[in-house]
């Protein structure tokens, strides 16, 4: 029994995924799109989880030797103008993140789009992305 055509003809799946909610792998039987989404997937996780830890080491090495720059006295940080400038940054992303920009309402439906239309690919990726991030 096929899953994907079991998953069609269930009027509890048009109702919460739409009557297109067919995937645009059909041609791929339920196995290869978990597969294929969990082996990229983990793929993507794996280089998230790489990337992640050398980004953190950059960032908090990079404050660790600004803080002993600053206190061996090889530089001077003028701490109440980081201030200033970080609520300043603050209070524009609010501004901003009240309304979100049309090209982020179109780029979000068309990933909702997606992932309606390609669930079982889309299901592996995510169960292959938290073993990627876990290795």
């Amino acid at each position: 029994m096929d899953v994907v055509e079991y998953a069609k003809k269930q009027r509890w799946w048009n109702k919460i995924f739409g009557e297109n909610s067919g995937p645009v792998a059909e041609k791929y039987n339920v196995a290869t799109q978990l597969a294929i989404g969990g082996v990229s997937g983990w793929c993507a996780g794996y280089l998230f989880q790489k990337v992640g830890k050398l980004a953190a080491s950059a960032v908090g090495g990079g404050f660790f030797f600004l803080q002993i720059a600053n206190h061996t006295g090889y530089i001077k940080v003028d701490w109440k103008r980081v201030e200033r400038d970080v609520n300043n940054a603050k209070k524009q992303l609010k501004l901003n993140a009240e309304k979100p920009t049309k090209e982020v309402r179109t780029k979000v439906d068309e990933v909702q789009t997606f992932v309606k239309k390609n669930i079982i690919l889309t299901g592996g990726f995510a169960g292959g992305f938290l073993l990627g991030l876990a290795s």
